[in-house]
């Protein structure tokens, strides 16, 4: 039986400032250990399966669903779903690590409810939905569709902030990154 640890949850609109920030805290504090999200859409870029996330079909992911082998799921974008392996928690805590989350707004309210006292939950804020237009639209990862898409589900997803144990607001990157080290160091006892 492995041994419960504790959980860092960073959850935001898409080009919030999220993963830069997770990485950021990645490079700067040992303890913790990134959990990789399974999904089922493609890869992008120069993204490696096992590492920024485990790419499966959409028949395997519904299957693990059937097998409750995930601890939180979302169908994030219609037909491209999400979720966090019971697994990779279990992987990561065996290491005696802290599992650290970069997930979106509805999955980390999730296990913000599963883990709740384990669990510290982060809201990424950023300074306008007019940035974060800017943001995702500069990224030219995305079509028009399915930019139109990310806007739309971030304007509700800025609602759900105040669910979230903290909001650490990223108007300056430098700022936003020394506020969650601080955080993180504090919640974890480092």
């Amino acid at each position: 039986m492995t041994k419960e640890g504790k959980l860092i949850i960073f959850s935001a609109p898409s080009g919030a400032g999220k993963t830069t920030i997770v990485h950021h805290l990645l490079g700067k504090i040992p303890n913790l250990e990134f959990s990789i999200s399974a999904t089922t859409r493609p890869a992008r870029g120069d993204e490696e399966d096992g590492k920024d996330y485990y790419f499966i079909s959409l028949p395997e992911f519904t299957h693990r669903i059937a097998k409750k082998q995930f601890v939180e799921f979302e169908e994030v974008y219609t037909g491209t779903f999400y979720g966090t392996l019971r697994t990779e928690i279990e992987r990561i805590w065996a290491k005696g690590k802290t599992v650290i989350f970069d997930i979106d707004v509805e999955g980390g309210l999730h296990l913000k409810r599963k883990y709740d006292g384990q669990a510290l939950a982060i809201f990424v804020q950023p300074p306008s939905l007019e940035v974060l237009k800017a943001r995702l639209t500069g990224r030219g990862t995305d079509s028009n569709e399915k930019l139109l898409e990310r806007f739309e589900k971030a304007e509700k997803e800025l609602n759900y902030a105040p669910q979230f144990d903290i909001i650490l607001k990223n108007y300056d990157l430098e700022t936003a990154c020394a506020e969650a080290e601080k955080l993180v160091a504090d919640f974890i006892g480092s």
